[in-house]
């Protein structure tokens, strides 16, 4: 069960240093640390954000609370600071804790957490610290970034599944995915541990991007419109090098780009051709 006694974070008369808005939570566990009972709540009302705790103690309550219209998100995934170490991570069902992880070592490192968030209650994640002796306090920051998704396997999370997309599925990743680019795939490695496959791709064009994920190389001898970036696999889609040119689509996960569809960009051209003769483009894609 949850310890008997909660406070909410950011209240001004319990003097919580912390900085606080929808979608982030930074503070510190000081002002707890007189009480073990005390846990601190944080509610944050956005599908995407991190927390940062400093100087952790006791617990933290942080509850998932986004402003949500038709979408329904049931997989929610947290990729927790490599600086875990010595703090256990629930998820709270029912005002029970259930273990997700323990901080041991830093081995969580860039490792990301899933699990399913289809229940009536709103997700609760919580962080529970080892107790301190008095003088031992030691500034270190421990947390998690968190992005509720929907529609996806809540073991990995990230990509549900390895077969291709057909051409409607093509069509509508053109328009929906956070990044789409052209180019080469330079090289595949393989992590059997993470479960992992990444793709090192080299872009002759990126049409868009949510964000940096595909950068400039910054190579004298590299075009200037070029640019590099990796994009994620999972490891038992067994995907290898292939020549010429594809169209990569997909989507961006705390940071990092997840491979949806992949046709050859000649494919890809005969497929749009088709669909705009009979009209059933989902949107108009810039061709050169």
């Amino acid at each position: 069960m949850l310890p008997s006694l909660i406070i909410c974070a950011c209240l001004p008369v319990l003097g919580l240093h912390c900085a606080a808005d929808m979608c982030n939570w930074s503070g510190s566990g000081l002002a707890a640390g007189a009480d073990p009972r005390i846990v601190l709540q944080v509610r944050l009302r956005c599908t995407e954000g991190y927390v940062r705790w400093v100087y952790p103690g006791q617990g933290l309550r942080v509850a998932l609370e986004p402003n949500l219209s038709s979408i329904r998100y049931n997989t929610v995934c947290i990729q927790p600071s490599p600086s875990l170490n010595g703090t256990s991570v629930f998820i709270e069902r029912a005002g029970h804790l259930k273990l997700l992880l323990m901080g041991e070592g830093g081995r969580s490192g860039r490792q990301v957490f899933c699990f399913r968030a289809d229940w009536p209650q709103r997700p609760v994640i919580y962080l529970q610290t080892a107790p301190h002796s008095p003088g031992t306090w030691s500034r270190r920051t421990v947390g998690f970034r968190y992005e509720l998704l929907r529609n996806k396997s809540a073991n990995g999370g990230l990509q549900a599944s390895c077969r291709p997309c057909n051409d409607t599925e093509l069509l509508m990743a053109v328009c929906s995915s956070d990044f789409v680019v052209r180019g080469y795939i330079k090289d595949v490695f393989h992590d059997a541990r993470q479960q992992i496959s990444l793709m090192e791709v080299l872009t002759t064009r990126v049409y868009w991007q949510r964000s940096g994920v595909f950068e400039k190389p910054g190579h004298p001898y590299v075009p200037s419109q070029s640019r590099h970036g990796h994009i994620r696999v999972l490891f038992q889609c067994k995907v290898k090098l292939g020549d010429g040119q594809f169209l990569f689509t997909g989507s961006e996960h705390f940071g990092e780009a997840w491979l949806g569809c992949a046709p050859r960009y000649k494919d890809f051209l005969s497929i749009y051709h088709k669909a705009r003769i009979g009209r059933k483009n989902s949107c108009d894609f810039p061709l050169d």
